[in-house]
């Protein structure tokens, strides 16, 4: 990124997530978080903040292998190639179990895939052969799979289990296998834009939600004057009883300021409603454009236009927030146009005929034209309904009178627009029973205060909903931070040793917890605690030894021993650089498959944590008590999914001869002891063949893709 660079909101954001996938520090393209200026700061910090930025994607082949795997576990047989404890529902391959699926799949080592995670697919086919019965644990309907609840036997409509389970069954069914986009980053634009030391922005409409902005990022809102003096009349508003009744007398308004060579903006609230409304126009033979989504390419040219004399221009909120309506017209796009339409190029910086004697003529044409149009009293602006927040009401109306042109403003009102039904009709119940008729504007303080309280109330009541989200992402915010600067960590050059140290010292309490949690030593499952940790590194103690140990910290100590012994030898065996790039990109790779069934995770939890009310207790406290049970969890299997896969992984060295540039330019360590890299692919690459004179350089070789969720 350059020193100071100019961007989207959703963009920035977007690049914040990517960064924080990437698998090198040269991938990445922000600095860090100093400064920001945002711009209508309003509108994407309190408009846009419920709205969290997503980057999904589907699992990467994970049908294909669910299906490959429902196909090999089928040949397998019970006791010979894996053993099932029905009880603990745990199922264990034997030795000669791996051996017959690394046959069938084709692989040399079945732990070298970390990529494609296929250890966890074989689990999960084993425990939807022997763990998960048809018209006991879930039945077929229609070629669906669906859930049978064990303690009331209905169907669990709509649930699915977790950890490729449910995927997993119906491989083994042979039905349509489900896919689902997983989330793999996300972050709300409240919590990004609040990574940054200093924030600021610009607005025109900030005043109304200075609390806001104080209370959530920790921003004084300063009112700053006008260029130069406003002179917009913002008339009273005409509420009348009916929508119909509203729209008669808005069109007869803008007839009689088009007579009158006045230029008018009409604010709707929907692409409904601005349909609707440019119907009656036509009926009445006024011409118009219309500016909504369905005309979103227009824009500038709609734009450019809707500040000559009599245009009418129908517009959504698009034309609220950011547009410059230039009395007279705009004669650069009005020029631009014309030089489209007739097939050529515009070219701002030309002298020559005729693009600069069109600009010419079109920049006298709106000059006399704004001369016209400010006699006329400027552009009109009309509201046809109040939105939920005052702010856009003032966005609009600050379309007219800029930098100190005349203009007016006005909004047309009926008792039956959206924010008056919903959220003012007991007050106006009065004012509706009268019998007005429909063309008569309601005149009574009563209403005008009516709308003003509406308009505070859904402004409370969104103000409410952005500090409920803002609470529960906090949770996922802290997270976030300590997993992705974990990952910058890595990248930047951090020595994974200690990591190891830690993970062995992890991986040895979970086995002791779950094999010897008794305090008799007689009661030790030691057969169980030794296949626990062959699972890890090549234990090199018996189960006759580990017999010889009478307490579980002397136990714990001799398997930590026994780990790092492991870890030497394998530190020998690659070399202390290879060794260190392998821990780096399994580190990477473990972390960004395990956030992404953490976010998983905590997406199903967030679904439902709303119910736990019902049972008289604070969702919030729930959520944060649970996700921080989750997060512990996340952090404990990072160490255990990175010690298994550092000691188990098969490095690969494709050798390639270098050019003599490349041996010119490798710096002071050589091009021998540069970067080495690590080979985790599917199958292992043939080797190119070694040219006697030129040195070797080792190379990643590695097909990471997505993978289905973990066990």
């Amino acid at each position: 990124a350059a020193d100071i660079t100019y961007g989207t909101n959703n963009e920035l954001g977007f690049d914040y997530l990517r960064d924080n996938m990437a698998l090198s520090a040269e991938e990445r393209s922000q600095r860090g978080h100093v400064y920001c200026i945002v711009d209508e700061v309003d509108s994407i910090l309190i408009d846009e903040a419920r709205t969290p930025l997503i980057i999904s994607g589907r699992l990467s082949d994970a049908v294909e292998l669910y299906q490959r795997f429902a196909k090999v576990v089928g040949g397998l047989r019970r006791d010979v190639h894996y053993d099932v404890d029905e009880e603990k529902r745990i199922i264990a391959p034997t030795e000669e179990g791996v051996h017959a699926v690394e046959r069938a799949l084709g692989v040399d080592n079945l732990y070298d895939q970390v990529s494609s995670n296929l250890v966890h697919q074989l689990h999960a086919a084993l425990r939807a052969k022997e763990l998960y019965h048809r018209d006991k644990d879930y039945i077929l309907v229609d070629g669906d799979v669906r859930i049978v609840d064990e303690f009331t036997g209905r169907v669990l409509e709509g649930r699915r289990w977790s950890d490729g389970i449910h995927q997993a069954v119906e491989a083994k069914e042979g039905v349509a296998i489900k896919d689902e986009n997983q989330t793999l980053a996300t972050i709300t634009l409240q919590n990004y834009f609040r990574l940054y030391e200093k924030l600021s922005g610009m607005t025109g409409t900030a005043s109304t939600e200075a609390a806001e902005l104080a209370g959530i990022y920790g921003l004084q809102v300063v009112t700053v004057p006008t260029h130069r003096p406003m002179v917009r009349g913002d008339r009273s508003d005409l509420v009348y009883k009916t929508e119909d009744g509203k729209f008669s007398a808005l069109v007869e308004d803008i007839v009689n300021r088009q007579g009158a060579g006045q230029p008018i903006l009409v604010g709707t609230v929907s692409v409904e409603k601005s349909e609707k409304l440019s119907r009656e126009l036509d009926k009445r033979g006024i011409g118009h454009e219309v500016l909504n989504a369905k005309q979103h390419f227009r824009e500038a040219e709609i734009i450019a236009q809707a500040g000559q004399p009599g245009a009418v221009t129908v517009a959504t909120n698009m034309a609220g927030r950011g547009v410059d309506i230039m009395l007279g017209g705009n004669p650069e796009s009005m020029a631009d146009r014309e030089l489209r339409a007739s097939g050529k190029e515009s070219s701002p910086r030309s002298g020559r005929e005729p693009e600069a004697g069109l600009r010419e003529r079109y920049t006298q044409q709106c000059d006399a034209e704004r001369v016209q149009v400010v006699d006329a009293g400027g552009l009109y602006v009309l509201g046809t309904e109040r939105h939920e927040s005052r702010r856009i009401d003032n966005q609009l109306r600050g379309r007219s009178g800029r930098q100190g042109d005349p203009g007016e403003s006005r909004f047309y009102l009926s008792l039956e627009d959206d924010l008056m039904r919903l959220f003012a009709s007991g007050a106006l119940k009065g004012v509706m029973d009268r019998a007005l008729p429909e063309d008569v504007p309601i005149e009574s303080k009563m209403v005008t205060k009516a709308i003003e309280r509406a308009q505070t109330t859904v402004e409370q009541k969104n103000a409410e909903a952005r500090k409920n989200i803002l609470k529960y992402d906090e949770v996922m915010n802290e997270q976030r931070k300590v997993i992705y600067r974990r990952r910058d960590e890595i990248l930047t050059g951090t020595d994974l040793r200690e990591s190891v140290v830690e993970a062995v010292r992890v991986a040895v309490q979970a086995a002791l917890d779950t094999f010897c949690g008794s305090d008799h030593p007689e009661e030790w499952d030691l057969d169980g605690l030794q296949a626990e940790m062959i699972g890890y590194w090549p234990i090199s103690l018996g189960t006759d030894e580990l017999g010889r140990v009478r307490s579980a910290d002397d136990l714990s100590e001799l398997l930590c021993t026994d780990g790092l012994r492991a870890y030497e030898a394998r530190e020998a065996e690659l070399g202390s650089d290879t060794l260190r790039e392998v821990e780096r990109q399994v580190m990477l790779r473990i972390i960004d498959q395990r956030w992404r069934e953490h976010l998983y995770e905590m997406d199903h939890l967030r679904e439902g944590i709303h119910l736990r009310a019902m049972g008289q207790r604070d969702p919030s406290t729930e959520w944060q008590r649970e996700g921080y049970a989750l997060f512990e969890e996340l952090t404990d299997l990072l160490h255990r999914d990175f010690l298994r896969y550092v000691m188990r992984v098969q490095v690969t060295i494709e050798e390639r001869a270098l050019q003599p540039a490349e041996l010119v330019t490798s710096g002071p360590e050589g091009p021998v002891e540069g970067a080495a890299a690590m080979a985790m692919a599917a199958g292992v690459p043939e080797p190119v063949k070694e040219s006697a004179l030129a040195p070797k350089e080792q190379k990643v070789n590695t097909q990471w893709e997505a993978t289905p969720r973990n066990a």
